[in-house]
Parts: C-alpha cells; sequence; structure tokens
C-alpha cells in the first residue's frame, strides 16, 4: 500500500523541501502530474521539473503524461529522471507500441483510463504494464471532489488486474482524502494519489502521509478479512 503525494499541490517555491517532508512521513513515491493544454484544459509541469526534483529526492518518480502526444515525451522524461511514465489509454489508438518502449528502455509503465472511459479498455493491455491508474476525478485540476461512481469502477478493474496480472498495481487518483481512503482501498486499489490532502494540510507533508498511510492500512486490514 503506497501514497503518492502529487507535487501539484505543493508550493513551488519549497518544492525539494515539501518533498522530503512527504518521505519522511512515509511516502512510496512522487507523482508528477503534466499537462498540456490540449487533452486536458490546464498546463502544467515539464522535464526540467523532474530533472531539479531527480538529486533531491530518492523515491522513485512517475510522471503522469496528461497530453495529447505521450510518444513525443516520453524521452525527455525519462532522460530527466523519471521512473515510471503513466500514459492515457484515450490518446493511443495501440498502446502497445508505446508501452513497449518503456519497458525496453528499462522503466516501468503505467496506462489510465479518465471516468468517462470504461475499465474494461485495459483488459488486453494488462500484461504489459506495471500499474493501471482509474481517475476517480475529471483529470486537469486539482482539489476536486471525488466521484461516486468510482468504487464501483475500481471494483471492476481490481478483478480484471486479479484475472491477468495480478503483480500490476491499481493506482486511484482524484479527491483522495482521510474519508475516501478506506473507499478506495476496500474496492481494490493499491496506489493512492493524493495532492490537497497531503501538502495542503495545516499539520504538513509528513503527518499527512503519515494519516493517510494509516488509514489505508486499516482498510487493507479489513479487505484481507473479508
Amino acid at each position: 500500500m503506497h501514497i503518492a503525494p502529487s507535487i501539484l499541490a505543493a508550493d513551488f517555491a519549497r518544492l525539494g523541501e515539501q518533498v522530503a517532508e512527504a518521505e519522511r512521513g512515509g511516502a512510496g513515491r512522487v507523482h508528477v502530474d503534466v499537462m498540456d493544454g490540449h487533452f486536458v484544459r490546464n498546463l502544467s509541469l515539464g522535464p526540467q521539473v523532474v530533472k531539479a526534483l531527480r538529486p533531491r529526492t530518492p523515491l522513485p518518480l512517475e510522471v503522469h503524461l496528461m497530453i495529447e502526444e505521450p510518444a513525443e515525451f516520453a524521452g525527455p522524461f525519462l532522460r530527466a529522471g523519471a521512473d515510471r511514465l503513466i500514459v492515457h489509454h484515450e490518446v493511443l489508438p495501440d498502446p502497445r507500441p508505446l508501452l513497449q518502449e518503456i519497458r525496453g528502455l528499462g522503466k516501468q509503465v503505467g496506462l489510465a483510463v479518465n471516468p468517462e472511459t470504461p475499465v474494461e479498455v485495459l483488459e488486453p493491455y494488462l500484461a504489459l504494464i506495471d500499474l493501471a491508474l482509474c481517475m476517480t476525478v475529471h483529470p486537469g485540476f486539482g482539489g476536486q471532489a471525488f466521484l461516486p461512481e468510482s468504487p464501483e469502477r475500481i471494483r471492476r478493474l481490481r478483478a480484471l488486474i486479479d484475472r491477468h496480472n495480478p503483480r500490476c498495481e491499481l493506482e486511484v487518483d482524484g479527491g483522495i482524502d482521510a474519508h475516501t481512503t478506506a473507499i478506495v482501498v476496500a474496492a481494490g486499489a493499491t496506489v493512492l494519489v493524493a495532492g490537497t490532502s497531503v501538502f495542503g494540510t495545516p499539520d504538513g507533508p509528513a503527518a499527512a502521509v503519515r494519516h493517510l498511510q494509516a488509514l489505508a492500512e486499516q482498510a487493507a486490514a479489513g479487505r484481507a478479512r473479508v
């Protein structure tokens, strides 16, 4: 069970410091949201941010490419220090070539789906990926409310992963906080992306990560007993 703080919600004047605080709290990885203003109506980070952050943390850096041309930018982000790239099914008529290219470079790869995309579209590719990402908000902006249809989508994706590639992680992204953590873990999530609920809390990132991690582990224990 991993908490993946999303730096989209961090204070960029203190980015290295805030990532270090999240690491002290037990974060398992750092989530980097990349947006191009086309696939989603927002702009965010480029490879230079990953390059600057790479020497500041030993945690894996996973880059979530919410962009229309992920193949064009895969190389620059990997050279900058990304450990995993997550690309969207919606922009890839056939994801296989890009998935295989990333894996061939010795990096991990994930495939994401938006809320309006049936999770079943991932089934043919589960054996090729390390992580399946189920968006639990509409991508593009932080701080959105968790979509109520998400738990059922997570449960369906969990069943597919268990059938085709049990080693594949099931990540959720959007509206993850102290309330929704138990809901998504009970549905089968294993990695929780959290932005505002980590970097926007008065107690600071370390305490926030510890709290979410404890809630996730408690929910996972309860799910295991069922």
